[in-house]
């Protein structure tokens, strides 16, 4: 129940038993629709699995459905958004939601806002399922950086030498995860932030990062995929044009 642990996530987000949550993750090839589910479950959330593309169709299903929540990518909210607005076409029972995979920068975030959704960002991975989450303050406003999941132990270590940083110092997420199924010792994500001082004010305990500050190499995310360099470079090899 819950493997991935992203309920404490969804809940921090405003989800809550009984809700109904549209999931535009993946539910292919990544376990990123999964990860979601399973949260939804744990919460007692409905799931429309909507999946990637598409995006006339789940805009019709939000209508006729009536979700009041959203999982998935940023960008694709914001795309769902437009196309329903350029159709003319109500997906306005969407009110908070829980993004991952790819960057929400704070101009989005405000711009969804405006539009009537409140979101939230989760750090997750296909090994490790959620390792840190947004949550609010007393009047509802967003804290900054993101608290580490319960149930994992994380590092800020030097890239490519393991020592731990300097609270404050910038430094790659290891991982450790004490799970029967799939244990991890120091999983290295090769994501890179820092410890913020002090336990959050929303009550919370566990320690809190600066969220997702950059990559210890050259690897990137597109839509919510890695793309490495030497891929890049192969399919420059096989199209030189």
């Amino acid at each position: 129940k819950d493997w991935w642990g992203a309920a404490r996530a969804l809940y921090a987000a405003g989800l809550r038993k009984g809700g109904v949550v549209h999931n535009s993750f993946s539910y292919h090839l990544t376990p990123g629709a999964h990860i979601m589910e399973s949260g939804c479950a744990a919460i007692g959330a409905a799931v429309i699995p909507g999946g990637v593309g598409q995006t006339e169709q789940q805009i019709e299903a939000i209508e006729m459905l009536r979700p009041n929540f959203y999982a998935g990518t940023p960008d694709f909210l914001k795309v769902l958004l437009d196309k329903a607005k350029e159709q003319g076409r109500d997906v306005s029972s969407i009110k908070r939601a829980l993004v991952s995979g790819a960057a929400l920068p704070p101009s989005l975030r405000q711009e969804l806002l405006e539009r009537g959704v409140v979101v939230r960002q989760c750090f997750a991975t296909a090994d490790l399922g959620v390792i840190a989450y947004e949550s609010d303050d007393a009047d509802g406003a967003v804290l900054p950086g993101m608290i580490v999941n319960e149930g994992l132990i994380v590092e800020i270590v030097r890239p490519g030498a393991g020592e731990p940083v300097a609270e404050g110092e910038v430094g790659e997420i290891v991982v450790s995860r004490l799970n029967a199924d799939y244990p991890l010792l120091r999983f290295a994500t090769g994501d890179l932030t820092r410890q913020l001082p002090g336990l959050p004010p929303c009550g919370r305990t566990n320690m809190r990062i600066a969220g997702w500050l950059g990559r210890a190499d050259q690897t990137t995310k597109v839509k919510g995929m890695f793309v490495h360099p030497g891929q890049i470079n192969e399919v420059g090899k096989r199209h030189p044009e």
